[in-house]
């Protein structure tokens, strides 16, 4: 008899359906994985066998081939022990098969037969949902993860005994649910807020300006100055996660093996990753015999803040100019090629020089650094890169003032206000346009959307003809505009909103030339 079990994998950050098939025969005992496993998964049969027997269910001494379809994709996951035991109880007839037609099963098996939870429960919760599967059976600590999708069933199990009483049919398991309402209700509940960082008020203005649009930023100044503080509040001022922007991001960090740090095993706030200078091409683009996201990914839909950028690999940092521009990256290995989603906001910092204190105005500290040992640092950061990053703003040092006083300036929530009415207009005038943020413009939109006044192109022309801006540059300036007019609530595009889009775009020349 052929045990046949609906199964599934995850292939990038999307479900992909398998079916596991059991033949069992002969009075030879022998176990034979087929259909591309990887090495784990072959492996994993002595685990299977031992969780059989210890969770009361003797095996026949059987020739067992199982088969993994379809043949051509390769498989790489624990999560097949559990439907390599059910088809192998099935062969043996111990289970029906026919009842298992649209019932979707995953799970890894201890040795004691207990179920262990697994990555990329989200998409494959997704996919069972697109493929019309009835139920999905898996360990019950990833319940709540799957559970988010509607009209699919969740059934959680604990072990593998409890999962074949519930598909013989002598034990009901209530499926798993989740109330929604309540767990985007609780959206912005952030422990820190913009109000808590004193002084810097140009800086919020620069930050707010960039939230509004989603557009890149840089920030220099001496250590000390607030660079980091502001940088970890981004989020709090960032438009609200919508629920398919939530389920596209928990996707990735349910691959990646994050979900189960989430409350109720979905992601609620806009994602903030901050990965060490130290951190890898393959840390930060992904990558991997069999690819998996990395950190500008893991960021999709949020901020991806890179502290003392100078600090990084050149070569790491370069890597990162596909999805700076594109929002997507994509990883090529001889068996495979995927893409990941990589729609990020990048926030950096630095210093202005290895000492940190060039140009500072800080009592006692005083800059220093040999004059090509400053070109050398900040040569670390390529023109290219910076012309990717809309904004460039300097933190100068706080004053004693400031710092004695008391926290002044508005709450991110009144911040966020704010930008959540600017990114409205926006949605609205993209709406046919497949963006929604006005850093996304093409160069046909911007011809379309960024109509200058006679002012604003004799602004727009001086800075071309005397600060030497690159095209690329041309277009930042314009779209950093276009989101000041929108913070106004005018239509059209005047020359202070130039004026101050310029204004973020000097830095570039005082450090770099």
């Amino acid at each position: 008899m052929v045990g046949i079990v609906k199964t599934y994998t995850t292939i990038g950050i999307d479900g992909q359906l398998l079916t596991v098939e059991c033949d069992s025969a002969g009075q030879m005992y022998s176990v034979n994985i087929v259909g591309m496993a990887s090495n784990a998964v072959k492996e994993s049969k002595d685990r299977i066998f031992a969780a059989l027997s210890n969770s009361g269910f003797e095996a026949a001494i059987k020739r067992f081939t199982i088969n993994l379809a379809p043949a051509d994709i390769r498989k790489d996951s624990a999560a097949l022990d559990l439907p390599i035991a059910i088809s192998v109880l099935q062969s043996i007839k111990q289970l029906p098969v026919e009842y298992l037609s649209q019932t979707a099963i995953i799970g890894e098996l201890s040795l004691d037969g207990n179920l262990r939870p697994v990555k990329g429960v989200l998409p494959i919760a997704l996919a069972a949902k697109r493929d019309g599967m009835d139920a999905l059976v898996l360990p019950y600590e990833n319940a709540e993860e799957a559970a988010i999708i509607e009209e699919l069933k969740v059934i959680p199990v604990t072990s593998l005994r409890e999962a074949v009483l519930y598909l013989r049919g002598e034990i009901e398991i209530k499926p798993a649910t989740v109330d929604r309402d309540k767990i985007f209700s609780v959206l912005n509940d952030f422990p820190v807020d913009m109000h808590d960082v004193k002084g810097q008020y140009q800086v919020k203005r620069a930050l707010e300006v960039s939230a509004a649009g989603g557009h890149n930023l840089l920030m220099i100044g001496p250590p000390g100055s607030g660079k980091t503080m502001l940088a970890r509040r981004v989020p709090t001022i960032l438009p609200e996660l919508s629920l398919d922007e939530s389920l596209e991001a928990t996707k990735i960090h349910s691959v990646a093996g994050y979900s189960k740090h989430f409350k109720n095993g979905i992601l609620t706030t806009r994602p903030f990753r901050a990965p060490h200078h130290s951190c890898s091409e393959n840390g930060l683009i992904g990558g991997g015999t069999f690819p998996r996201p990395g950190e500008v990914s893991l960021a999709h839909f949020g901020v991806l803040f890179l502290d003392e950028l100078p600090e990084f690999k050149r070569g790491v940092l370069e890597v990162m100019r596909q999805p700076l521009e594109d929002g997507i990256v994509t990883i090529s290995r001889a068996a495979t090629s995927l893409t990941f989603p990589a729609d990020f906001m990048l926030i950096a910092s630095m210093n202005p020089c290895p000492c940190g204190y060039f140009g500072a105005s800080i009592p006692n500290h005083y800059c220093t650094c040999e004059p090509g040992a400053i070109a050398r640092y900040r040569g670390r950061v390529s023109g290219p890169l910076l012309d990717r990053i809309d904004i460039h703003v300097e933190v100068p040092s706080v004053s004693y003032a400031d710092l004695s006083g008391l926290p002044s300036g508005d709450r991110s929530a009144v911040i966020r206000a704010r930008v959540n009415k600017a990114r409205q207009v926006q949605r609205a005038r993209y709406a046919d346009e497949g963006i929604f943020c006005n850093a996304q413009m093409s160069s046909r939109l911007l011809r379309k959307y960024c109509k200058l006044d006679a002012d604003s192109q004799a602004q727009m022309q001086h800075a071309i003809d005397h600060l030497g801006y690159s095209a690329r540059v041309f277009d930042r300036i314009l779209k950093v505009s276009r989101t000041i007019a929108d913070l106004e609530g005018l239509a059209n595009i005047n020359s202070d909103h130039i004026s101050e889009a310029i204004q973020y775009r000097t830095l570039d020349r005082k450090y770099w030339g």
